[in-house]
């Protein structure tokens, strides 16, 4: 394979994102796109200089041409679409929320099983420099046990979703399952990937008049005895923390992220510790997506299994579940992994 051949499904803003990351690729061809919305479609193409487009998904599955499929589509569709691409044989990055529960999330992954093709799950934060710094300062043992974390994914003050993102029946929920997701992502990767066991939850609309939560905060209790705290929201006048900031308490020391530090304890001596990293030219920056496919495109050329995949897109996939059902009933949910 002298070049992994890619096709992005969808024609909007993070659709830009992945286009722009391949192109900077060199062992990477975005050789197609598609979308049933002919205008953005030539408008998306011409800017990223796509060679091949169609408004046909049906079409697209069918070129031999493809390799693999990065799925940009609103939330309902990402089950069907993965599944089709999947059986006409590509591998898929699906973006994030892989679906919208957990059945539909598991007949992705068992047709993943099925057919042997890759599937692989956009979460992006996984690919930061700061966040892997920070999840390669935990592994080391530096903050000792790690006791809780908290994790903030929230749009700029005064800003929030648009279109179909507010539409419930396209896109499962509110800023739950478009913000906070990424949290609860980031905080498993810091702790090596730990499972929920229970999920406690709040939520809300209340700094807009949109159909779904505009608001939210719960706690996930993980198998390695650490407990995380996750706020979401949108609309809101001021965040105290950015997009994608994760803060973690270990028994030897803090972390965080954006801006990111550690606290440790030297002997007697308690210091305040700072990386160098490069200025950001935006909080949630591209070069990430640039990794992010770079991983993808090394997994299909070596027949490796991508991280995140489908089994940690499925495992997400559960505490969003238990999130909305503990919202709905103000309870406490377990979380099954049988």
């Amino acid at each position: 394979m002298k070049k992994v051949r890619i096709a992005i499904q969808g024609s909007g803003i993070i659709a830009r994102y992945h286009a722009r990351a391949c192109k900077a690729i060199p062992d990477v061809e975005l050789v197609a796109a598609a979308n049933w919305r002919a205008e953005s479609l030539a408008r998306f193409a011409k800017e990223w200089d796509i060679p091949r487009t169609t408004t046909s998904f049906a079409e697209l599955a069918a070129d031999r041409e493809i390799d693999a499929v990065i799925v940009t589509v609103p939330n309902y569709l990402h089950k069907g679409e993965t599944i089709r691409m999947l059986r006409a044989g590509k591998h898929v990055l699906v973006e994030k929320p892989m679906a919208m529960n957990v059945v539909e999330a598991q007949a992705m992954v068992e047709t993943a099983q099925a057919t042997g093709r890759l599937l692989m799950v956009g979460h992006m934060w996984r690919f930061d420099n700061e966040v892997g710094w920070l999840q390669n300062t935990i592994a080391r043992g530096w903050l000792g046990e790690i006791v809780r974390t908290k994790g903030y994914a929230i749009h700029p003050p005064g800003t929030g979703p648009k279109g179909w993102f507010n539409e419930r029946a396209k896109a499962g929920g509110g800023v739950i399952m478009d913000m906070a997701i990424h949290a609860v992502d980031t905080a498993r990767f810091l702790m090596g990937d730990p499972l929920p066991t229970k999920v406690y939850a709040h939520a809300s609309t209340r700094f807009s008049s949109i159909e779904v939560e505009d608001n939210a905060t719960f706690t996930v209790d993980w198998d390695n005895d650490a407990y995380s705290i996750i706020e979401s929201a949108a609309w809101q006048p001021f965040a105290e923390a950015p997009e994608g900031g994760a803060q973690v308490w270990g028994t030897r020391g803090y972390g965080r992220t954006f801006p990111s530090e550690l606290h440790l304890s030297l002997g007697d001596v308690l210091g305040t510790f700072t990386p160098d990293f490069p200025t950001r030219v935006e909080q949630c920056d591209w070069p990430m997506y640039q990794r992010q496919i770079e991983h993808f495109a090394s997994c299909i050329r070596n027949g490796t299994q991508p991280k995140p995949g489908g089994a940690e897109g499925l495992v997400l996939m559960k505490v969003m579940d238990a999130v909305y059902k503990s919202v709905a009933t103000g309870t406490v949910v377990n979380i099954n992994h049988v």
